[in-house]
């Protein structure tokens, strides 16, 4: 579908997508949460660019201050790009407001100490931050993958890259170093894998065949070429050296399936009430995020205010006709039937779909109901050898890596404290931070983590992670089963899932991209009629 995902963007709080109607695509993310002196380096890439900003477009304007930090003081001021004109205009506002040795994560305060060294990089430049261009992102990325002995496993949003100069006008290494890697290994005669996890189809709207999806079609151009198109691709470049790619590098994508639940008595109700699903979707969206997510901040203006009181106001009054409507029909929550999302079943312990109920007067409408669509992979990390993770905002891609264009930030780790674990059969000490990650990461994929219910706030993994430390479920047999990122069984149901998944998203939904589609015919015959 790709439907609606950028539509009105700045109305934060508004979905203009029905989930009675449509499926949204759903989004995977990695992030981190990180305390200690890396907090600094973060701290002082944010003013440096916040400074930057101000020099070059608000110098004049009063209405932003320059701000300083703690540790850049006098002439290292400049470091952060502060200027002390004759006559400023605005404040010079100085960070932290508490001072530094009080911060958690210091010795001396007691408090909960980390173990892992972490290095902020970032692709930044003249344009974005005032400084010459910096690419230590893609450095990292070449160094550590080239490294790599066992495993590099890649979830990113994008995947394009270069093995040498032929592939302009792309320029990033990070396709090289895959390379260098792969061939090293296979020449040695190692076991080892890159395993790259990206989305299926750039998540743009619209339909391939547009003139407007020219640029999602070049995107999935660059990576096909960046994979395995043509004699400069990761793999004809590994072909080349007498090394076969097929035994070091796949590619995977993610997709899930639910069921919309719009129902005869959810129908029924809005015929009678006037008031849609939509509209009580929407009201539901300002009960929840409307207080307290951005602060409490005020509007610009008191008309603007007052228009959004208003809208919220429409919307509760809708929602509550709907509700009044329901109750009249002697229809209560714990009467519903169906359940508004079945997503959940895909995960470890929950009933079969064909357990779930449904209206037995219409079972026809409920086939209807079955949606899929590509689970967007929108995370940017990279995790080496059960030792060292790379995340952050750069994609892999030109735009991220070569540091004169979009400005980013990422975190390298690598751990101190070990976790005795196993590689490829034998004993081996993997980082406890990057080998966790990576076990969670993959029992999520297969299935074999508990669904998470809605509300997370009793969840330790959606902490601060100086409140408390992250849970892996550690000892039960799923996570024996994925500790050995090389083991032959984790290898086998990974590979024979995603292949069965595959067969069956062709069969009942015509997913796409499918290798049976060569040309825009192929397209039009494989697309799911609507009898379908």
């Amino acid at each position: 579908n790709r439907i609606m995902d950028f539509q009105d963007v700045q109305d934060w709080k508004s979905n203009e997508l029905s989930k009675a109607d449509y499926g949204r695509m759903p989004w995977h993310d990695v992030a981190m949460g990180v305390i200690g002196p890396c907090v600094y380096d973060i701290a002082e890439h944010f003013v440096l660019r916040w400074n930057f900003v101000k020099r070059d477009k608000y110098k004049r304007d009063d209405r932003f201050d320059w701000l300083t930090l703690e540790g850049r003081e006098g002439e290292d001021e400049d470091l952060i790009a502060v200027q002390r004109p004759k006559h400023p205009v605005g404040e010079y506002i100085h960070h932290p407001v508490s001072p530094m040795n009080v911060k958690t994560g210091r010795p001396d305060a007691n408090n909960i100490q980390g173990s892992v060294h972490a290095q902020l990089v970032r692709s930044s430049a003249d344009w974005s931050s005032g400084i010459l261009t910096e690419q230590s992102i893609q450095n990292a990325y070449c160094e550590i993958i080239r490294n790599a002995e066992h495993l590099v496993y890649i979830e990113n949003q994008f995947f394009i890259t270069s093995t040498g100069e032929e592939q302009a006008p792309i320029h990033n290494q990070i396709g090289k170093a895959i390379v260098d890697a792969c061939v090293r290994a296979g020449k040695e005669g190692r076991k080892f894998r890159v395993i790259i996890v990206i989305p299926a189809i750039p998540g743009f709207a619209g339909d391939l065949r547009d003139n407007a999806a020219a640029g999602t079609r070049a995107i999935m151009d660059y990576q096909y070429k960046s994979i395995n198109r043509g004699e400069h691709s990761i793999f004809g470049q590994i072909r080349k050296q007498g090394v076969d790619p097929e035994n070091h590098v796949f590619v995977f994508n993610l997709r899930s399936y639910d069921r919309l639940n719009k129902t005869p008595a959810l129908k029924k109700m809005e015929d009678e009430s006037g008031v849609t699903y939509q509209e009580v979707q929407r009201a539901q969206a300002e009960e929840i995020m409307s207080s307290g997510v951005h602060g409490g901040a005020e509007s610009s203006s008191s008309d603007e205010g007052e228009s959004e009181d208003d809208e919220k106001e429409h919307y509760s009054s809708r929602k509550k006709k709907f509700e009044a409507r329901r109750a009249a029909a002697g229809l209560r929550n714990d009467q519903v039937i169906s359940e508004d999302s079945v997503a959940k079943n895909a995960m470890l312990g929950e009933k079969k779909v064909s357990e779930e109920k449904w209206d037995e007067n219409d079972l026809e409408q409920e086939k209807a109901n079955w949606v899929q669509e590509e689970l967007y992979v929108h995370g940017k990390v990279c995790i080496v050898d059960d030792r060292i993770v790379i995340c952050g905002s750069s994609n892999i891609n030109d735009r991220s890596q070569l540091g004169y264009h979009d400005s980013e930030l990422t975190i390298i780790m690598e751990d101190t404290e070990a976790l005795p674990s196993v590689m490829d059969g034998h004993e081996y000490q993997a980082g406890h931070h990057a080998a966790t990650l990576r076990r969670m990461l993959w029992r999520e994929h297969l299935g074999l983590l508990p669904a998470q219910p809605l509300d997370a706030d009793e969840d330790p993994n959606a902490q601060p992670p100086d409140v408390c430390p992250n849970h892996w479920h550690e000892g039960d047999e799923w996570d024996k089963l994925v500790a050995d990122s090389l083991c032959d069984d984790v290898w086998n149901l990974w590979t024979q899932q995603a292949t069965t998944n595959t067969e069956v998203f062709r069969h009942l939904f015509h997913a796409d991209p499918d290798d049976n589609i060569r040309t825009f015919e192929d397209y039009q015959n494989f697309l799911p009629r609507n009898d379908m």
